[in-house]
């Protein structure tokens, strides 16, 4: 059998996988690139627009980015970084609709405020705090604050509508957030990446073998689901973009950074309403604060939302617990994940997350009634039969080992690279997809560090991101010219 030769292989068809291909492929038209992917098409598992929350993650309106200190503070460092870490996102799309390569940006991204809304009197102290802390800096010097009953039926009828007069409520809002199909994204990069030479789209192959030769290369074997027929690749880089398959074929890898890592599966419900007379009398995100226990997924929202050119509304996530890693998984994911070198971790969280486990158990166990409820926290007037539940993504929340050989539960997103950078690979769930473009950058300056840094590459680098190598956080005025740019291009202004 013929081994097909190639610079880089890109496991997983999704937003990931697309981005780093098509950096890659702006930084070096001359390298040759294999995408394989499991499922017939590209874009159907995480990355698709019914399977995540299609939020342009930038810290505006999640309430989780900004945790309340023990001496009552509000901590919004992490807010900061991830504003940032999208807005380098927005720059690489905006570069790529210039160029023509990405269609009509409504195609894939819409203008969508985002706003946090909360109520009594102690939740609304804490929102006034976050909006003091956050508007103070440049990044979110566009938000705003209002408890004015007129401001609220201005920027959420939907939830004010009914809504007991006497109850103390409280919300922000930035007008320039963003809803965002990345599904629709991803399959417009993978198009344009196939009219390109060298680079080709293997689909319905999964990874069937991972190994690295004596010579540093890598073997990847995969087979056809369609015709049976086996492929053997052969690549310098290899990277894992796969969701939540990306944790057992890390481990496929033997490689030692892998060691101890693990993955807490986590499934997801939306409550969808299509009727267009509800639909059109809502226009935002509308984020509010998560249950005790509940995963950073399942932070509520009420969103427009705009799949594959189509209006709707969504409430959700609802999580639950499951053992695939994949939504079109096997129910045997989780039980394979686990290894010697995970076991302690992963005994070691579910001993010291309970009020997860209980929280997952309940969320099982809601009828359609009891979702429906929850849903009138945000919208009063919310009525059962208009709203039908539809299956969200899977999400793999990371375990990693801890000091003194305990594990943790890390709710963000990591990247784990072979200290030789010829491997890499992307775990963890949010912010995920909107900060696709900063992850990659960080995996093109592990594991490709002596062409990141020639001038060729840094010239080009610069013509991608406007910004790269300097601080949207610290840089006032550099913020402001690669804002209203990304603005303009994008149609968010």
């Amino acid at each position: 059998m013929a081994v097909r030769q190639a610079d880089v292989v890109l496991v997983g068809g999704g937003v990931m996988s697309a981005t780093l291909g098509m950096m890659l492929r702006q930084l070096d038209p001359s390298l040759d690139i294999v995408m394989v992917e499991r499922l017939d098409h590209v874009a159907h598992e995480s990355t698709d627009g019914w399977n995540n929350a299609g939020t342009g993650h930038a810290g505006y309106c999640e309430l989780n980015y900004t945790p309340e200190t023990d001496d009552g503070d509000v901590a919004i460092e992490r807010a900061l970084n991830i504003n940032a870490q999208f807005e380098v996102s927005l720059q690489l799309w905006s570069y790529l609709v210039e160029q023509g390569i990405l269609p009509e940006p409504a195609t894939f991204i819409n203008r969508t405020p985002h706003q946090s809304f909360v109520w009594g009197e102690a939740d609304v102290a804490f929102l006034k705090r976050r909006f003091e802390r956050l508007s103070a800096h440049h990044l979110f010097r566009d938000m705003e604050y209002t408890e004015s009953a007129q401001d609220l039926e201005e920027w959420m009828p939907l939830v004010v509508s009914s809504r007991d007069p006497m109850q103390r409520v409280a919300a922000t809002r930035v007008r320039h957030g963003s809803d965002v199909d990345f599904g629709s994204l991803t399959r417009s990069m993978v198009t344009w990446l196939e009219t390109q030479p060298n680079f080709e789209l293997m689909t319905s192959c999964p990874v069937h073998y991972l190994a690295q030769r004596e010579n540093g290369r890598w073997k990847v074997r995969v087979k056809n689901q369609k015709t049976g027929e086996l492929t053997k690749l052969e690549a310098g880089f290899v990277f894992l973009g796969a969701g939540g398959g990306a944790l057992p074929l890390l481990q496929k890898s033997g490689i030692e950074e892998a060691r101890g890592y693990g993955g807490f599966p986590v499934s997801g419900q939306w409550l969808v309403c299509r009727k267009p007379d509800v639909v059109e009398r809502h226009h935002s995100k509308v984020y509010g604060k998560a249950p005790i226990g509940a995963p950073p997924m399942s932070v509520p929202h009420l969103d427009t939302r705009i799949i594959n050119g189509e209006p709707a509304l969504l409430f959700g996530p609802f999580a639950g617990f499951t053992t695939r890693f994949l939504k079109q998984g096997s129910v045997f994911d989780l039980f394979g994940s686990v290894k010697p070198n995970n076991l302690k971790p992963m005994l070691s969280v579910s001993k010291n997350n309970m009020d997860l486990t209980r929280y997952l158990v309940g969320e099982v166990f809601q009828s359609h009634t009891d979702r429906v409820e929850s849903l009138r926290n945000f919208f009063p007037d919310a009525r059962e039969e208009n709203w039908e539940l539809r299956m969200a993504g899977q999400r793999v929340q990371i375990i990693k080992q801890a000091e003194g050989g305990g594990g943790k539960l890390e709710f963000g997103t990591e990247i784990v690279a072979a200290k030789d950078g010829t491997l890499a690979a992307l775990l963890g769930a949010s912010p995920g997809a909107s900060t696709a473009a900063n992850a990659m950058i960080n995996v093109i300056e592990r594991c490709f560090p002596e062409k990141i840094r020639t001038p060729e590459w840094q010239e080009r680098m610069k013509e991608l991101v406007p910004s790269y190598g300097q601080s949207l956080v610290d840089d006032e005025a550099l913020l402001t010219r690669v804002r209203e740019r990304t603005l303009s291009t994008l149609k968010l202004g």
